[in-house]
């Protein structure tokens, strides 16, 4: 099976040998397009069309070819470039996506109500940092009971080290990583196992370094937005329907031409677009519209806003746009009962974590349109109590919430045993789909943290940034300090990142890999069968103090019912939940119908079946 995405620019293979060059450089007068390198080197000049956009038609420049766009003094890659062997400020490369033959002609995705989501780096996610070192760890995911990776951005990005939010040139793979090919590989072979496979992307920016647009397309941002990484793109102003176009096509390339089951759109709510329809909808729409009919796509937003409008249902549930969003919500609150921090932005839930912990839960936002006083006072969210809980991913730990602490810790080396293990219990049983982040279930002791590997004025900036950025903390006040926080273009920082996959195979290790194998086993067997059809969200309330009560209606009319003590001494005397008992902490007792005490971090699931 042949896959390719059509595109109106960037290097398009005719066939024969031949290849169409088509860029919009409205800012530019000429255009001269380069082909190949050292003594076969040869130029010609683009044909200007109508609106700033330039082509040229080469009968001989067949896959391989490397090209390049000089405008005035400045030669730049193709933004449009499927590859770049030579990384961002080099030469791209001619890529003919018909050469890759496809085995998993049958695959038509999976329900999104089945997804246990795994978010990994590749370059850290194995000794290689490959793609196709990648494809090695595939059915131990699968034997895990994962059924999604999520894969963080690999647009080309500079230097050889990155999180992957500074690409530039958003629809070539890092070579870093590997060729286009590798990485249809590891798509195709997650399919052959039944994995889903989404991808990171960033659209509310491009990365610092290796950017060239502002030289012939200055229209492709509009000043009148302010983003922290300066002007916005152009969504909305003169000349963004050539824009808006290079990023739909963008995201439909990615699922068409690799076959992604869907992607994950970084931080919209730094988007700045003040059309109707915005280009979020506008993507969802031709994601929909378009290899949404054939297959399960799946579309997943970051979005601080909490703006449940994306995230609305049809009358057969299902999403009219985005699948769901990450709730940043109920892993702050999580994160508080866990490990005690409650400054930064926790301080939104640190008066009362249990209780936005329930509401995050069973209705999605813990912020529904209230004041945010983190935000200084701001109103943040819109209602959500109305969404199935499936709009909802839920995590204990992402490369945000690891990466982005100074030392960029995993939660297994700064919170309670116990609570850990009790939150771990509440995530993956609970109806919403559950992400895990990469070494996450075997408690991983590597550390995630910053790296990049810019050129030396802007590496020197970024260390000096990201020191100054945490010396607000008590604990980094010290100038001594803030140099102990990790120089993130070192490369041993990137080296420290990767996972020691030998863990997996000695204690406390294994013991947590095993809990979360039994854990997804059961998540498998009694919940995902029950969750497709669920309407709305569900109930809860505080008891004792420290006692979390909550209860959902699944699809076919059971109802679910969680129980959870999240402190660190015995509760006052509860009754336990009715119905058939999911997993429970060990034994309160003789007699689940009496009041009794639940021992510290105690948690329980119980089922009444066809409760309709």
């Amino acid at each position: 099976m042949k896959n390719r995405h059509a595109m109106p620019f960037g290097a398009e293979v005719l066939g024969q040998g031949g290849t169409r060059f088509r860029l919009w450089a409205p800012g530019a007068k000429q255009l001269t397009l380069e082909l190949g390198a050292g003594a076969a080197q040869s130029s010609a000049s683009m044909t200007a069309l109508d609106q700033g956009w330039f082509e040229a038609v080469v009968p001989d420049a067949p896959a391989g070819t490397r090209y390049a766009y000089r405008a005035a003094d400045t030669r730049f890659a193709d933004p449009a470039s499927r590859y770049n062997p030579d990384d961002v400020h080099a030469a791209s490369m001619v890529v003919d996506p018909l050469a890759f033959d496809w085995k998993d002609g049958s695959w038509i995705g999976r329900p999104w109500e089945e997804a246990v989501i795994y978010e990994l780096h590749i370059g850290t996610f194995t000794p290689e940092g490959t793609f196709a070192a990648a494809i090695g760890r595939l059915d131990y995911l699968a034997g895990l009971g994962v059924t999604a990776l999520e894969v963080m951005p690999v647009a080309d990005f500079p230097g050889q080290r990155n999180w992957g939010y500074d690409g530039v040139l958003p629809f070539a793979p890092d070579a870093a990583y590997g060729t286009p090919e590798d990485l249809k590989r590891l798509v195709d072979e997650a399919h052959l196992r039944g994995l889903m496979v989404f991808l990171d992307v960033v659209y509310n920016h491009f990365g610092p370094e290796g950017n060239y647009l502002n030289a012939y397309a200055p229209q492709f941002f509009n000043a009148k937005h302010h983003t922290p990484w300066g002007a916005a793109i152009n969504f909305d102003a003169e000349g963004s329907r050539n824009v808006r176009d290079f990023f739909v096509h963008n995201a439909l390339y990615w699922v068409e031409e690799y076959r992604f089951d869907g992607l994950r759109l970084d931080a919209v709510h730094a988007i700045a677009d003040d059309s109707e329809p915005d280009i979020v909808t506008e993507i969802a729409r031709a994601l929909r519209q378009g290899p949404g009919r054939e297959r399960q796509i799946h579309l997943i937003l970051e979005n601080d806003r909490n703006q449940s409008r994306y995230l609305e249902r049809d009358a057969a549930c299902r999403p009219l746009a985005a699948s769901a969003q990450w709730n940043d919500d109920i892993h702050h609150a999580f994160h508080i009962l866990t490990t005690g921090e409650r400054d930064g932005y926790y301080e939104d839930y640190a008066a009362r974590p249990l209780w936005y912990l329930g509401r995050t839960l069973a209705e999605g936002f813990a912020y529904q349109g209230e004041a945010s006083p983190h935000r200084d006072g701001a109103l943040r969210g819109e209602p959500s109590a109305h969404l199935p809980a499936a709009a909802f991913v839920s995590f204990l730990q992402t490369h945000d919430q690891v990466g982005n602490r100074a030392l960029g810790e995993r939660l297994c080396a700064i919170a309670e045993p116990q609570a850990l293990r009790a939150a771990t219990v509440c995530l993956l049983l609970a109806p919403s789909p559950p992400l895990l982040f990469m070494g996450e279930e075997f408690a991983a002791s590597t550390p995630f943290q910053f790296f990049c590997d810019f050129g030396p004025e802007l590496a020197a900036a970024v260390t000096r940034g990201r020191r100054q950025e945490f010396a607000r903390f008590a604990r980094f006040s010290d100038p001594a300090a803030q140099a102990a926080i990790p120089d993130p273009n070192d490369p041993r920082t990137f080296a420290a990142s990767k996972l020691r996959w030998d863990e997996i195979e000695r204690a406390p290790h294994s013991e947590s890999l095993a809990l979360h194998r039994e854990l997804l086993a059961l998540r498998h067997r009694v919940i995902v069968p029950r969750l497709a059809g669920m309407r709305s969200g569900g109930a809860f309330r505080i008891e004792a103090g420290a006692v979390l009560r909550v209860q959902w209606t699944l699809g076919e009319g059971s109802v679910l019912h969680l129980v959870a003590n999240f402190a660190a001494r015995a509760s006052a005397a509860v009754t336990m939940p009715p119905g058939d008992v999911v997993y429970a902490s060990p034994s309160q007792g003789e007699s689940r119908a009496k009041p009794q005490e639940l021992s510290p971090w105690f948690v329980a699931y119980t089922l009444e079946r066809g409760r309709a």
